[in-house]
């Protein structure tokens, strides 16, 4: 009976770079990344299996490993008397080209045949390999040989190499990491450089490790300044992104916030809408208390209010004369009381004006739309009756009338007074029901809170304007009936010519009022206000005033009454 032979099965015919040496350290590296698996159709024995996909940096991998014995040999400080050798196979990055590898690096590279395999293997140690998955087939396959796993280095090793570099490893079994930071850079002859612009040393500590010199940079093209490396810059504060469609994610366009929007935020992606009373400032960044408007004492508003003061004073002007020739045919014509009771509510009429400049209040919207309507009532109805006497008057004058005595100065008062009246009743009406308020108005430009009146109630606030107009028309009517009468100083034509006036106003104020925004719709009324309160005082007194301060010798009955007596004696 013959003993069994140790003999060697077969040789796997890997590339490899070998080295004899006392001792002997083996690698694996993945210098290839495929295998090319052979034929099997069990007939005859397969190929060995051939790796493709060359591995240039795995392959670095294995020169450094023979660089690094050569030198170890080379220098008789560090294992003197002994050689160290190497064999180093490649694995292919695969787990069955790993297993041959190792098995590869065990055995010697010559078939021998013996009655027993005998003596210890030369080799102390293999590095690698480097994926995880075959570096535990490694090492599962090496542990009955008891030969260690040099993935990780050996721990507690310390040594200068022969560059002056201190090598040294951490408590895992890692080297220290220490890099230089290399920059390519084209020469003027046209060749390629390496040129060191930085150091990555982790024996620096932490946040020291990294050490750069920006200026030695040479980027792309020749370029000292540092390359953006993204589609689109990041989005600065006040605006959002905007993705495009069917290009990537990091490709996108910087918006605007719309108005009343803001970011505060680089790269928002949506802007944030600002409260109600707060708006956006010109970058969109932070939201600001809103502008607030209204008709105050600036420039328009002072001119206004200059422009009323002085009505009103000019009011009191003539009201002053008046009383001065109160004994006058001038004055006395057609009941001075009512002259004087015009001049009075026109002086009411101009300064009720100015309580529609300031900040809205309650008690002041209330205030504004009362005075204004009952001393533009008051007014009317002075002039109201003033036309009627001037009628009435003419109707005297007939023989055997006594017209007069159903329309004196008890039945004139009474006639203004319930003229007056019914305004008045309104104003209540529209004050208790729904009274006018101040309100925020941002529907004309929302960067800006106008405060205005609210007229409350829009029925109340057309039925006193509307009511202004009827006596406003029926003075018209019957002044325009009575501008024909005789005499040289007929008031009737003086009145028609005050109404068409008063009436133009407001007419033309109803569209400007609707169609002004903001403070301007109070300024449209404050003008309307004016201009007819100087219509009806030019219009009814001046030409009184031109005769009694610079014609004062037809201030005379005579004068006033001549063409009805010259028809009296014509008819007589």
């Amino acid at each position: 009976m013959t003993e069994a032979a140790c003999t060697l099965q077969g040789n796997f015919k890997l590339p490899a770079l070998l080295a004899d040496g006392d001792i002997i350290i083996g690698g694996l590296f993945p210098m290839h990344y495929r295998v090319l698996v052979p034929e099997l159709n069990y007939t005859y024995k397969p190929a060995a299996s051939a790796c493709q996909g060359f591995d240039s940096r795995s392959f670095r991998w294995a020169q450094t490993m023979r660089l690094a014995i050569k030198e170890i040999n080379e220098n008789p400080n560090l294992l003197p008397n002994i050689t160290l050798g190497y064999k180093i196979y490649d694995s292919c990055a695969t787990h069955v080209a790993a297993l041959r590898a190792t098995l590869s690096v065990l055995n010697g590279p010559k078939e021998v045949s013996s009655m027993m395999c005998s003596g210890a293997s030369p080799v102390k140690a293999i590095i690698g390999d480097s994926g995880s998955s075959q570096s535990i087939i490694v090492s599962r396959t090496l542990q009955p040989f008891k030969i260690p796993m040099l993935q990780h280095y050996i721990q507690k090793v310390s040594f200068t190499n022969s560059l002056g570099e201190k090598i040294s490893f951490d408590e895992n079994g890692d080297p220290i990491a220490s890099y230089d930071v290399m920059n390519w850079q084209r020469g003027a002859d046209g060749k390629i450089w390496f040129v060191t612009v930085g150091l990555y040393d982790t024996s620096e500590g932490a946040g020291n490790e990294l050490v750069i010199n920006e200026e030695a940079i040479i980027w792309n093209s020749d370029q000292t300044k540092v390359p953006s490396s993204v589609c689109t810059e990041s989005c600065p504060p006040g605006t959002r992104k905007g993705v495009r469609r069917g290009e990537p994610l990091c490709c996108f366009d910087c918006l605007p916030c719309a108005d009343g929007e803001i970011s505060n935020q680089t790269d928002s992606i949506e802007c944030i809408q600002c409260p109600v009373d707060f708006w956006s400032n010109a970058e969109r960044t932070e939201c600001i208390p809103k502008e607030i408007e209204y008709l105050t004492y600036d420039e328009m508003g002072v001119t206004l209010t200059v422009i009323a003061l002085f009505g009103a004073c000019l009011t009191i002007g003539v009201l002053a004369v008046f009383l001065h020739y109160k004994n006058t045919p001038m004055v006395r014509v057609n009941n001075s009381e009512l002259s004087f009771f015009i001049l009075l509510s026109l002086a009411l009429c101009f300064l009720s004006s100015i309580a529609f400049i300031g900040e809205p209040a309650n008690w002041s919207c209330m205030f504004r739309h009362t005075v204004f309507s009952i001393t533009f009532s008051l007014c009317i109805s002075c002039i109201l009756g003033k036309t009627v006497v001037v009628l009435m008057a003419f109707k005297a004058t007939q023989p055997g009338s006594n017209i007069m005595k159903w329309f004196g100065p008890i039945q004139q008062r009474i006639m203004i007074s319930a003229c007056t009246s019914v305004q008045i009743i309104i104003c209540a009406i529209w004050l208790i029901a729904m009274p006018p308020f101040p309100s925020k108005n941002t529907k004309y430009q929302s960067s800006k809170i106008i405060l205005e009146c609210d007229v409350g109630s829009t029925l109340a606030f057309w039925c006193v304007l509307g009511y202004i107009g009827v006596l406003a028309c029926m003075c018209f009517v019957l002044a325009f009936l009575a501008r024909k009468l005789p005499g040289n100083f007929n008031e009737a034509k003086y009145i028609t010519f005050s109404m068409l006036i008063f009436c133009a106003v407001w007419i033309a104020f109803i569209p400007a009022y609707v169609s002004s925004p903001g403070k301007y719709t109070v300024a449209v009324e404050i003008f309307a206000i004016l201009s007819s309160s100087f219509g009806l005082l030019f219009c009814i007194f001046a030409p009184k005033c031109y005769i009694i301060l610079l014609k004062p010798q037809k201030n005379t009955k005579q004068y006033i009454m001549g063409k009805a007596s010259a028809n009296t004696s014509n008819k007589t």
